[in-house]
């Protein structure tokens, strides 16, 4: 076990404490560490820090005996190794006569992984524990960069953050990412935030926040990894985006219906906002058909997206103040049932086919309704009677083939004067022209296409369900 061994500090406190005393260093300067801290070190009979890696222990060294851990990180491959070995050694020292001291980095509750796993222990050893706070990383981090952390302030650590694939942040206020020690982990991390934020959103790296030693860089989120001036000391500052996180959104939703908000927007309900919604809908699919000639409509897509969640949002938000559900309810919703009907991916299914995943979804459906009391009358329940009729005969033809009351092959032969106008491999075009010449057939015997295809579903949907 390595050690710094040297002249100890004269006592400051004599008084009997806890065997075991988990103690704060603060963010690097030994002047940062708390009077309880010092106190702490001072009297202990011996201390064991987590690494060497910190300069406090620079000059602590030179008058307190410290015992170190850094050995075990080179022996175990895995971070969850190394702490589950800290934590024997910790507790193993706990028990001599004295006790131990455990230092660690900045707060034992701040980014310190080892402070839960030995509380858990020594509680289970019948050990005493007392945790010593010291001057965490974030606040001299916030301050590097001149944000008040009561401005909502969010800290994550890095590694946390490197395996989501969307981060689970407030994109609209102040982030500090903790420990970046490599640029490996940084790039991860770049890759993460850049679902979310633009690729040239300004984010700040700050080493060594509070130190003599500090350095700060700003450079494009895009360009986050670049570089290998990435350590232990390393962290991450991302300013908040301006209106562009969702719960912008919500906010100016439940502002304009409140009673200062707009006259227009308080008078309407779930029912004056469902024609809302269908333009929506309809809007945001003339906008991807606008790319069919391979022109790139992306910001036009991206304005009706957010058209329809404005309209989506104002029915949460009316369904909120009526008592009826929240956001939070309508998103717990979605979420459960994808992680329900995805076994594959958070569960233990295995699946060797996309027909044997089709079919998993269908029985797993069917146990959801099964659940709620949801009898299925009929194999062709399930499908919206407000559908557009072409999507609702989609819909209805492959219920109906599934259940075995439909051959499509036969359906097509019935007509096979259309199979010939449209060719063994029709394109999109060929077809759109066909319907679009139905409409007008349709159109000249004073017939709607639409309401005729759809009486034609219900009459199917009686006839067979």
């Amino acid at each position: 076990m390595n050690s710094i061994t040297q002249s100890p500090l004269p006592n400051l406190d004599q008084s009997v404490s806890a065997p075991l005393r988990i103690v704060g260093l603060g963010p690097g300067a030994l002047a940062d560490l708390t009077l309880a801290a010092w106190q702490a070190l001072s009297t202990a009979p011996r201390i064991l820090a987590r690494t060497r890696r910190h300069p406090a222990l620079e000059e602590l060294g030179e008058r307190i005996p410290i015992q170190i851990c850094d050995d075990l990180y080179e022996q175990h491959s895995d971070f969850a190794a190394v702490y589950e070995a800290i934590t024997e050694r910790v507790l193993t020292l706990a028990r001599e006569p004295g006790g131990v001291v455990y230092a660690v980095p900045g707060h034992p509750w701040v980014g310190e992984a080892t402070t839960r796993l030995i509380l858990e222990q020594a509680a289970a050893a019948g050990i005493t524990v007392q945790v010593i706070g010291g001057l965490s990383f974030v606040e001299p981090v916030y301050a590097a960069v001149g944000v008040d952390m009561m401005d909502g302030g969010q800290v994550v650590d890095a590694m946390l953050l490197a395996q989501q694939h969307h981060p689970q942040v407030e994109a609209g206020l102040p982030l500090v990412v903790g420990q970046l020690y490599s640029a490996q982990v940084a790039s991860d991390v770049k890759l993460t935030l850049m679902n979310a934020y633009p690729d040239e959103h300004p984010v700040t790296l700050v080493q060594a926040a509070g130190t003599a030693h500090q350095v700060i860089q700003t450079r494009p989120l895009l360009e986050l990894d670049h570089g290998d001036d990435f350590d232990h000391l390393t962290s991450l500052y991302v300013p908040p985006l301006r209106y562009g996180s969702f719960t912008d959104l919500q906010e100016i939703v439940a502002l304009l219906r409140a009673p200062d908000g707009c006259p227009w927007d308080q008078e309407q309900t779930l029912e004056s906002l469902c024609k809302d919604l269908l333009g929506e809908v309809a809007e945001v699919l003339e906008a991807i058909d606008m790319e069919a000639g391979g022109q790139d409509n992306s910001p036009h897509i991206a304005e009706e997206l957010g058209d329809l969640y404005s309209v989506a949002t104002m029915m949460v938000q009316i369904a909120t103040e009526e008592g009826r559900f929240k956001m939070a309810d309508s998103i717990h919703e979605i979420v459960t049932k994808l992680i329900r009907r995805h076994p594959h991916i958070f569960g233990d299914t295995v699946v060797s086919s996309v027909d044997q995943l089709v079919q998993n979804w269908d029985a797993i459906k069917a146990a959801e309704k099964a659940a709620k009391g949801q009898t299925q009358v009929s194999p062709l329940d399930g499908v919206p009677a407000h559908l557009p009729a072409l999507e609702k005969a989609r819909k209805l033809q492959t219920k109906a083939a599934k259940a075995g009351l439909l051959d499509r092959d036969v359906l097509v032969q019935a007509r096979p004067a259309l199979n010939q106008l449209l060719g063994d491999a029709p394109a999109a075009e060929v077809l759109g022209e066909l319907l679009w010449q139905l409409v007008a057939l349709a159109h000249q015997h004073d017939l709607n296409a639409e309401d005729a295809l759809r009486a034609y579903a219900v009459a199917f949907r009686q006839r067979y369900g």
